[in-house]
């Protein structure tokens, strides 16, 4: 009989050694080295004249694939819908994962009940808390259910009897990272148990057609604890994210084999659940003071959703000998490069100033098109000169100061004439043969000293500039 193989796995990148080391060799991180102890798996003798009725499928022509779209069940949640392409496919297995206290179970918990009321019975199977903690949130929540049943369990094996007694329409397992196979040696949590736990749960997905929700922990990166095989796995990948100091929530779709990728869905965590939001723009901009300097209305993308935000910048003289660059919710990388741009090309002082941008909400905005919006906020604190209340801005900035084009301008306009702005700075390159939509007034502008002298008006400005050159 085969002995036993021993080896060390590194929990971030799966990378396997035969002995222990401090730092992973492949991704670099420390103290990520866990022994793994793998039972050789029983050889299966070859069959001698396999006949084509032992395969458990047969070659199929591509004219004779069904393209038939897939069957969905309908949440009541419209953000949470979105964000899957539409409603939950039967048969898929999605992974949502987020750090500890975000709301990922209440969600869950949610979606299960409104699933368990509309289409039929829901297995929620929990290796955290006992269903007495899980009917206490329930209770808090309002969920009561009849359909929808707890166990709390966190062997594979008692959780496939499980289903097989109760044979739900979805189940979710919180978490995956509990979860452990009897079949396999090492603890809940290692890499083993993680990839044979899901790929078990996978099998069980598509042969039965029950739709699988897994809960994933995170490290303190960020990032889904395991390696990438995790999202592999499964067909879709769901990203959970808050700030502990504001209680709105954004869901974002980071992999759907079933529909867009990068779609957010915006939530707000309440006394009784979790509450969609269905007007995140109108939110995000409900405390804003339209008079006050330093701050501009950015008109961002989120997946295929339009989203306006507040970008507020203040300068302020420094009292270091190098100023300090602070932001909150963009690039520090983009701030520095649209500081030097201001600098350069406009002729701003701001070797002398401390610079802080943030990004109202929460939100965190990666795409180029809310660079106008931040050299222009960064001017106006300069300036001590507002921005005009029904102004919008759009635009990506260049390193000779030029504004470049960006994607679906027509969406982010006519989200932003919804919320009752009239007009909208672009670049001039997006007017050509692009139909924009009527109720807001579009400004072409070639260039960010364009920007500005429309913006603020040259016999507004304060002391603190030199003439732009």
């Amino acid at each position: 009989m085969a002995k036993p193989q021993i080896f060390y796995q590194c929990t971030s990148c799966g990378k396997k050694s035969l002995k222990y080391m401090g730092k992973c060799p492949a991704c670099g991180e420390w103290n990520t080295m866990e022994e793994v102890i793998e039972q050789p798996e029983p050889k299966v003798a070859a069959r001698a004249n396999p006949t084509p009725a032992s395969f458990r499928s047969s070659p199929q022509r591509l004219r004779e694939v069904s393209t038939d779209a897939e069957e969905r069940y309908l949440v009541p949640v419209e953000e949470f819908s979105r964000v899957l392409g539409g409603g939950i496919v039967p048969g898929s297995i999605t992974l949502i994962s987020g750090d500890p206290g975000v709301g990922k179970s209440t969600l869950l918990l949610s979606i299960a009940a409104m699933i368990a009321d509309s289409i039929g019975r829901v297995l929620y199977v929990s290796g955290e808390e006992s269903n007495r903690q899980i009917k206490m949130r329930a209770e808090r929540m309002a969920v009561n259910a009849e359909e929808l049943f707890l166990v709390t369990e966190t062997s594979l094996e008692a959780i496939f009897e499980h289903i097989q007694a109760v044979q739900p329409r979805m189940v979710i397992v919180d978490s995956i990272q509990t979860t452990y196979s009897e079949d396999k040696p090492s603890s809940a949590g290692t890499v083993t148990q993680i990839r044979e736990c899901a790929t078990r749960l996978q099998m069980l997905a598509k042969t039965t057609g029950v739709s699988v929700f897994l809960v994933g922990h995170v490290t303190k990166e960020g990032t889904i604890a395991g390696p990438r095989v995790l999202e592999h796995i499964v067909d879709t990948v769901l990203y959970l994210e808050g700030d502990p100091i504001y209680s709105y929530r954004l869901l974002r779709s980071v992999k759907n084999r079933f529909g867009a990728t990068n779609e957010v869905g915006v939530f707000e965590m309440r006394g009784n659940g979790m509450v969609e939001v269905p007007n995140p723009s109108e939110a995000f901009l409900a405390e804003r003071m339209a008079t006050a300097s330093g701050s501009a209305i950015v008109v961002t993308m989120e997946g295929t959703r339009p989203l306006l935000v507040e970008v507020q910048a203040l300068a302020s003289p420094t009292s270091y000998p190098n100023p300090r660059r602070n932001a909150n919710g963009i690039d520090p990388n983009r701030l520095q490069l649209l500081i030097a741009v201001l600098a350069r090309r406009v002729g701003l002082r701001l070797a002398e100033q401390d610079i802080f941008v943030n990004v109202v909400g929460g939100m965190n905005i990666d795409e180029p098109a809310a660079d106008l919006g931040v050299a222009i906020a960064i001017a106006s604190s300069l300036w001590d000169r507002s921005v005009p209340a029904d102004l919008t801005i759009i635009g990506e900035v260049g390193l000779s100061g030029e504004l470049r084009s960006v994607s679906q301008l027509t969406a982010r306009l006519r989200e932003a004439a919804k919320l009752g702005f009239k007009r909208c700075l672009i670049p001039k390159s997006a007017r050509r043969g692009e139909p924009l939509p009527p109720g807001i007034e579009a400004i072409p502008v070639r260039s960010i000293i364009d920007a500005l002298r429309y913006t603020i008006p040259m016999e507004k400005r304060g002391a603190a500039t030199q003439p732009e050159e």
